[in-house]
């Protein structure tokens, strides 16, 4: 065995891969496995306790039926400064993504568990670099909050305005002038004025122009046939 092999945790609740993986990865020179756990409860006792210094942990994200893993991820990156891998057995995307905000560095489908051993070693040498399957779940997920956020602006945006008042962006937006407007609209022209107005104090805008840009880019003009 090598002089500093790396300590190692596993934290699984399937009694049969916990074995399984604890014999797969004594097999390595370079690893020594010094916990294990089948529960939270165990894990935050040994946490508490600090008897079982980490360099690397193997974290289950279901544990007892629950996302626990993450919340766990967390602790245990806290409290020890251990590398916390992931494992899973399904690419739950929202999962993952929660995972790597909880602090962990990397995650491992458990059925290529044959890559396991690299991944706790570059997570020693501090090398992990997100593999490209974690790099595409992340990226699907930051669009995902980013279309909701837009959603969210888009929808805060349609119910500050009144109808009357986008017809006068959409106006503007398509070249009007303040007086084709009124011609277009029937009304006077310090009508449209007044309401030009209103509208940009309402949307924290400094030229109707501007305003009419950010109501197009937010979707809320009506799509031409």
């Amino acid at each position: 065995m090598n002089d500093n092999p790396i300590q190692l945790w596993i934290v699984e609740d399937d009694a049969d891969w916990l074995r399984g993986l604890s014999r797969y990865l004594s097999g390595y020179d370079d690893m020594k496995l010094v916990f294990t756990a089948s529960s939270p409860q165990l894990v935050r006792e040994a946490l508490r306790k600090g008897e079982h210094p980490a360099d690397v942990v193997l974290m289950d994200i279901m544990l007892d039926g629950e996302a626990a893993g993450i919340a766990l991820a967390e602790e245990a990156a806290m409290m020890t400064g251990a590398r916390v891998i992931m494992l899973t057995s399904m690419e739950e995307k929202n999962l993952i993504f929660r995972s790597f905000q909880a602090g962990a560095i990397d995650y491992q489908i458990k059925s290529e568990f044959e890559s396991i051993p690299a991944a706790i070693r570059a997570a020693y040498q501090r090398q992990s670099p997100i593999s490209p399957m974690a790099a595409e779940r992340m990226r699907e997920e930051f669009q995902r909050l980013k279309l909701m956020e837009q959603e969210f602006e888009r929808k805060k945006l349609k119910d500050l305005i009144t109808p009357s008042e986008l017809q006068l962006l959409e106006l503007i937006d398509q070249g009007y002038s303040q007086s084709q407007m009124a011609d277009k609209l029937v009304v006077s022209i310090r009508t449209i004025k007044n309401h030009v107005n209103h509208i940009l104090r309402k949307l924290g805008h400094k030229g109707s122009r501007e305003a009419a840009q950010h109501a197009k880019d937010m979707g809320l003009f009506r799509k031409e046939e």
